[in-house]
């Protein structure tokens, strides 16, 4: 058995999440520095009905609502953007790409297995909400959740 074994602090091992622009090809991403948990949610809805021949409710799935969610503790450029970086969802930041409504590609590398075997990347594209940095005097740096509300299918690679 091959457990998913993310290994925090350990370089080409550990989970990340990638950003980039879904609609700009060009656009390699980057990895959202210092996440203290990642979620990621496939959640199916379920359409109910009655029927007067049967005692209980009769359900069937339907579309699913897909979403990922993490905290991370604020980096400056990371957050706000940084001039001159590579991609244009760098440049603009996670502030402004929620801002802006920016479809973003989002890649979350699970992490490698217990076995040392390459982890498995889930792909795909959706919206930057849930933004809520908040700092206080037992937590003396910035903290933020954020929910990437996906649109479509994950990939699973």
């Amino acid at each position: 058995m091959a457990y998913i074994y993310p290994a925090p602090g350990v370089a080409d091992v550990q989970s990340t999440l990638t950003l980039s622009s879904a609609n700009d090809v060009s656009d390699t991403g980057y990895v959202i520095p210092a996440l203290q948990d990642i979620t990621f949610n496939a959640a199916n809805d379920v359409f109910s009905w009655e029927q007067l021949d049967v005692g209980s409710k009769l359900q069937i799935a339907t579309t699913s609502t897909n979403s990922i969610s993490m905290n991370l503790v604020v980096d400056s450029d990371a957050f706000f953007g940084k001039s001159g970086a590579a991609g244009a969802a760098e440049i603009a930041g996670i502030f402004k790409l929620s801002q802006d409504k920016t479809l973003v590609k989002v890649e979350l590398y699970m992490g490698d297995t217990s076995e040392g075997d390459e982890g498995k990347t889930i792909t795909a594209s959706g919206y930057i909400t849930g933004l809520a940095p908040s700092v206080s005097a037992s937590s003396p740096v910035w903290v933020s959740p954020i929910t990437i509300q996906i649109t479509g299918d994950y990939t699973v690679s």
